[in-house]
């Protein structure tokens, strides 16, 4: 039997990569009529992003990148609700698909974070596994130095990740050659995804329905 389809949003697609600035054309056309604030998050006592505070300007700076660009129909979102940032959404296994993830725009300049040790972010999920990364690279489609970590339903936990133990990864396969600038930092992602890498499944994945609150991320 055939694997069943599921209809694809070509629009989100495009929506997509006009907020990553992935379509050169539309980005040069919008950086010159419609300019969004350079998306830079602001390293006061260690703390990158505190979402507690209100001016905080997510919509500007945290966006959804799910696997609407391979095809599937994975939907989630990031907005600010009671003092942290909700990561959300629907992650499904349709269309070969399985990962949803919010990731930030390119920190206009890069953040050199070579004093610090790596990134720790203080969150309550739902029991899933989840994935944070980071990147040095300019291109939005670059090498990821990713780290997996387990969520405790419904409780506050700290996770630290050092630089030294994140993994270099391109699209979920290891690139055992690749090596973190720690004072290029580009940008910042979290991702809930059926694989670990290589191929590996996610031991702690669930399609479906998610949550992941997230209060802030320091370095450390």
């Amino acid at each position: 039997m055939s694997e069943q389809r599921t209809q694809w949003d070509l629009g989100r697609f495009v929506q997509t990569l006009e907020y990553f600035e992935a379509i050169p054309v539309v980005s040069w056309v919008q950086k010159m009529f419609q300019p969004r604030p350079n998306p830079q998050p602001a390293l006061n006592n260690r703390v990158l992003f505190d979402f507690s505070n209100p001016a905080t300007d997510i919509q500007n700076t945290w966006g959804a990148l799910d696997d609407v660009v391979m095809g599937g129909v994975s939907d989630s979102s990031v907005r600010l609700e009671d003092g942290v940032a909700v990561f959300s959404g629907n992650v499904s296994i349709a269309n070969s698909g399985g990962f949803a993830s919010i990731r930030t725009r390119n920190f206009e300049p890069s953040i050199d974070l070579s004093t610090f040790t790596g990134i720790e972010l203080r969150l309550k999920g739902d029991g899933n596994r989840y994935k944070f990364l980071v990147r040095d690279g300019d291109g939005w489609d670059s090498v990821g130095y990713s780290h997996s970590f387990d969520t405790v339903a419904n409780e506050w936990i700290t996770v630290q990740i050092s630089f030294a133990q994140t993994v270099p990864v391109f699209r979920a396969k290891t690139m055992s050659n690749a090596k973190i600038s720690t004072d290029h930092i580009r940008s910042f992602q979290l991702m809930l995804s059926k694989f670990e890498y290589d191929g590996a499944l996610n031991p702690n994945f669930n399609p479906g329905s998610f949550r992941l609150e997230i209060s802030s991320i320091a370095a450390y």
